[in-house]
């Protein structure tokens, strides 16, 4: 039985278990073992199914492993939420789940910004056609995608997750990125910009995001923030790299997730 602490790592929205090919190696290298939760057979089935089933995940895990003690969560964009549901609405009041520490990497906590822009009748065809064969596929339709419907700012999941709150017995942690340059290869799509709901609900564009998600979608009571890069320079070589597609591969992000899995400075457990 390997008593290190393991990794749970959680895919995002339409995306894979492969986004994690970089991420992997190196924390294979620290000795931290790895539990890849792959939900791609079903993304459409909905936030509490995916949550129960990350849930039986990590409980086949601890039997199959003999691990009995807390665990971490490493999860991009959705994945997050997904996480989130589970841990707050799902087993907020008993606590059962024993989880030291979530990192989520550019997640919509406060619902997605961009979900509500792929229904809006004006905007939102525009939008999609831009991130067609990018970020949707060419035919995409927000109305059949449970999840998009389900984020959408106002709707009952949202709403679930801001009633439940965080857990206190769990440290939260955000990496969120920053087009700190105004560069507009960092997400071409956007010409470098993120699209945010404004204070009078209106629509606008910020270089606070990371092309698809603005830190105003992020932002969790609680939770600490770690903006990307730290060195604006790295936008100057590689803008693309810390665009919301890229950050799960992303060296600087490696590297931090890989520190905050050894570390135990300023973690409830």
């Amino acid at each position: 039985m390997n008593s290190r602490r393991p990794a749970v790592l959680v895919h995002g929205w339409r995306s894979h278990p492969g986004i994690w090919n970089r991420l992997a190696p190196v924390l294979s290298e620290t000795g931290v073992p790895i539990w890849r939760f792959d939900y791609t057979a079903i993304q459409n089935a909905g936030t509490e199914a995916i949550a129960l089933a990350l849930q039986d995940y990590i409980h086949k895990q601890r039997r199959e492993t003999g691990y009995a003690g807390p665990v971490d969560l490493v999860c991009h964009s959705m994945g997050t939420c997904i996480a989130r549901y589970l841990l707050e609405v799902l087993d907020g009041s008993k606590q059962e789940e024993e989880v030291r520490l979530i990192v989520g990497i550019g997640p919509p906590n406060n619902g997605s910004a961009l979900a509500e822009l792929f229904n809006d009748p004006e905007q939102g065809p525009e939008v999609i056609r831009r991130l067609a064969g990018v970020f949707v596929p060419e035919d995409y339709d927000p109305g059949e995608d449970t999840i998009v419907q389900e984020f959408r700012p106002g709707s009952k999941i949202v709403l679930a997750l801001r009633r439940a709150g965080t857990r206190d017995d769990i440290a939260y942690r955000l990496l969120l990125a920053a087009n700190r340059t105004q560069t507009p290869a960092f997400f071409p799509a956007f010409g470098g910009r993120t699209w945010e709901i404004d204070p009078n609900g209106g629509w606008r564009t910020t270089y606070a995001g990371d092309g698809i998600v603005p830190h105003t979608d992020s932002y969790l009571p609680g939770a600490r923030v770690d903006l990307l890069p730290e060195d604006p320079g790295s936008l100057a070589r590689h803008p693309e790299h810390y665009c919301h597609i890229m950050l799960p591969r992303n060296p600087e992000v490696i590297a931090r997730i890989t520190a905050l899995l050894k570390s135990s400075e300023g973690l409830p457990r």
